[in-house]
């Protein structure tokens, strides 16, 4: 294959559970690129999943802080330089520096895809030591990559305002495929909560919450705050109503998806990343036709004024109202048909068969030099 063909995008988790990478690499891989996707080995890392891209997971010397970071960002660094490439991807800022470095040095080009705006992110605005450094980063790094993407508009206008860049948007929606039947939701009726279990993801109100709600709660996902979560469930004497179960490969979170009865989206407002995100599980959600609980933030208000797919909560809801709308959605069943509904439609709009056409616009105007 030659040079000109091979692209490298660069992440810091063990690839199996990033749909949004899975989706670009497959696409861009199926038009005829050499597609690398260049991860993290950890201690507990499951073989890695069959993809029609080829995959590579790098040792680190540790799995999470400064030294993480620092080690992942050296040996990341020096497997770019020494790998044939036309354009190096990174992922967040939390790759940036290295295929900044590496794509200068080795003269090829370099595309950031913004997935959030990561100085914004909970974990480090609450930190003012890791603010500083990642604030220096994205003002020093961010402005050298002329081409990119991102996932919302208000990410988009956010990354324009503060360094200059002007990204288009190439949303997390998911692949359209036939939709089947839908499975019976009402014999045994579940809550689903996919994605991050980390800070800032209102699991201190959500919990709670299930002290009124007597459907149970399924919740996907590992994070920074998933023992504390657990603990909460302890705390409130709910653990009978929550089950954990950790990170599940999308395949099999595809077919718990089908089945749930409602989806979550619980966002609190210290964050703006959180304020402006367009989560994955909105589309999710919507492509199985599950009726979604959410926040009435931008990017979730402006789909569901085009298509009411979800019932929105206000900024930083209490554990009480959290009860008593999921209750309400459970009860008003012309409200949740209609829901069920206008997902239908809304998938047909919201869908990665959409969002391709940009990318591979993007990534053929890029190697043309157009």
């Amino acid at each position: 294959m030659p040079a000109a063909k091979r692209l490298l995008f660069t992440v810091t988790n063990d690839l199996n559970y990033d749909q949004r990478m899975i989706r670009i690499c497959t696409t861009l891989a199926e038009a005829g690129y050499h597609v690398t996707l260049i991860g993290v080995k950890k201690k507990n890392s499951k073989p890695l999943i069959n993809r029609p891209f080829h995959q590579k997971r790098l040792p680190v010397l540790a799995e999470s802080g400064k030294l993480f970071y620092g080690g992942y960002w050296i040996i990341l660094f020096f497997y770019l330089l020494f790998k044939k490439a036309a354009v190096i991807c990174a992922i967040d800022l939390d790759t940036i520096m290295s295929v900044l470095w590496a794509s200068k040095l080795k003269g090829c080009k370099r595309v950031y895809d913004a997935h959030e705006i990561f100085t914004e992110m909970k974990e480090v605005v609450t930190k003012s030591r890791e603010a500083k450094i990642w604030n220096w980063i994205a003002d020093y790094a961010v402005p050298q990559f002329p081409v990119g993407y991102t996932v919302g508009n208000y990410c988009g206008l956010y990354l324009h305002k503060r360094h200059g860049v002007t990204y288009p948007t190439i949303t997390n929606a998911t692949v359209l495929r036939p939709l089947a039947a839908l499975p019976d939701r009402d014999t045994a009726p579940f809550i689903l909560y996919q994605g991050a279990v980390n800070k800032g993801r209102c699991f201190e109100q959500l919990i709670p919450a299930m002290q009124w709600v007597e459907t149970p709660l399924l919740i996907c996902g590992e994070g920074n705050f998933f023992e504390q979560a657990q603990e909460l469930a302890r705390t409130y004497k709910v653990t009978h109503k929550i089950t954990f179960k950790g990170y599940v490969p999308p395949d099999e979170l595809y077919h718990i998806t089908r089945k749930a009865k409602i989806g979550l989206i619980l966002l609190d407002s210290v964050s703006q990343n959180n304020v402006y995100s367009l989560a994955n599980r909105l589309f999710d959600y919507m492509h199985n036709a599950v009726p979604q609980l959410s926040m009435d933030y931008p990017e979730y208000r402006a789909v569901n004024e085009q298509y009411e797919i979800a019932l929105l909560l206000p900024a930083d809801p209490s554990p009480e109202l959290i009860a008593k709308q999921i209750n309400y959605m459970l009860e008003d069943r012309v409200y949740y048909d209609r829901l069920v509904a206008n997902s239908l439609k809304a998938r047909q709009v919201y869908n990665w068969q959409e969002n391709e056409k940009t990318l591979l616009y993007i990534y053929q105007n890029l190697l043309t030099g157009k």
